[in-house]
């Protein structure tokens, strides 16, 4: 990313802060995570990380435009992809987590990670997010992998 993108990308995320000031300053200055309340610029969806990374993966083709913002807790084991905000959405599944409005999000910078938190695609500052329809046939898609391939990896 140019220094422009990730500048763009700070300034996005922050916008989500109820202070986006003290956002910035708690990422330089802090502990490098801030709380940010989802359900106005983005929801998140939660799965596990094999689940996730394969779907990462999927979504991730030669000639296709780049994922929307896609974070990885590597303490909890979870990949948190972003998309626009919907409160009525109906994402159902084993171990799949929402969180919209009301619901807050531990986010690094864009620039670095923090802790156990880094960006596998950071926001550029666009507002590009993830698509619901091309996220849940990429989820199922890789669900059926794991699904086949768990009796051969003793899982």
């Amino acid at each position: 990313m140019t220094n422009r993108m990730w500048v763009r990308g700070v300034e996005w995320l922050a916008a989500a802060a109820a202070d986006p000031r003290a956002c910035t300053g708690d990422w330089d200055h802090g502990k490098g995570i801030a709380l940010l309340e989802a359900g106005r610029l983005w929801d998140v969806l939660s799965v596990p990380d094999r689940l996730g990374l394969l779907t990462l993966d999927l979504l991730w083709r030669p000639g296709m435009s780049v994922p929307g913002p896609t974070l990885i807790d590597t303490a909890a084991g979870r990949v948190g992809f972003f998309l626009p905000p919907d409160p009525s959405a109906g994402w159902k599944g084993a171990d799949l987590r929402y969180a919209t409005k009301g619901a807050w999000v531990a986010v690094p910078p864009p620039y670095r990670p923090a802790r156990f938190l880094e960006w596998l695609v950071p926001p550029d500052g666009t507002g590009t997010l993830h698509s619901p329809g091309a996220l849940a046939g990429a989820l199922r898609q890789a669900d059926g992998a794991l699904a086949v391939l768990a009796p051969l990896c003793g899982r």
